[in-house]
């Protein structure tokens, strides 16, 4: 997280409304011989208090749970040009959203991964409609319970939630809105264009 407190403002409401929608980060643990990593969609809970996701189940850190972990979800980043302030004696920077969720993780029930993955399937697959959702009912039953078999439930219980919104608020506003402009104009991606409007209302 970054230390500079214009970039730690956010409500916590929001950076959960953020990772929420994101629904995929890294995942991180300490292992014996340094952090161990995994990249993994998760779901949160509707109180924001827990995260569920499931690991392969030949995935190192299933050794070290229960054990403290934190979530790192990236959102848009970009690279923002000194130019496009307009004003002297400025440096090249980088501004990203980031959010943290810390807390204890632990493995389920294996008998809750059906469950899981109902829920899971079911709220990533309502983003993509109009198509008439995927449902573990297609399968065929012993192919899904060999393919569950493979993976692990997990649940983070989630103790703090840190997040960092590097959008040029230690700028003055003039300032901060030309560099915007001219991210949006230079029309790099997607990406830097959801970035460009934050900036432009980094207080939301």
């Amino acid at each position: 997280m970054h230390p500079n407190p214009a970039f730690r403002q956010t409500k916590e409401a929001a950076a959960l409304d953020a990772a929420r929608k994101r629904s995929f980060g890294t995942l991180a643990v300490n292992g014996e011989d340094g952090p161990l990593l995994a990249h993994v969609p998760f779901l949160l809970s509707e109180d924001g208090q827990s995260a569920d996701l499931h690991l392969v189940r030949s995935n190192p850190i299933l050794r070290h749970l229960p054990c403290d972990a934190v979530v790192s979800i990236m959102g848009p980043d970009g690279y923002v040009s000194p130019d496009w302030y307009e004003v002297p004696d400025q440096v090249p920077t980088w501004n990203y959203v980031a959010i943290h969720l810390r807390g204890r993780l632990a493995t389920l029930p294996q008998d809750q991964m059906r469950d899981m993955l109902d829920r899971q399937t079911a709220a990533f697959e309502t983003r993509l409609a109009p198509k008439t959702p995927w449902k573990t009912g297609k399968m065929t039953p012993d192919v899904l319970e060999r393919m569950m078999r493979q993976i692990v439930p997990c649940r983070m219980v989630i103790r703090d939630i840190q997040s960092t919104w590097k959008l040029n608020q230690n700028k003055p506003d003039d300032v901060r809105l030309r560099a915007a402009e001219q991210m949006e104009r230079a029309g790099i991606g997607a990406e830097t264009l959801f970035l460009s409007k934050l900036m432009k209302r980094p207080d939301g």
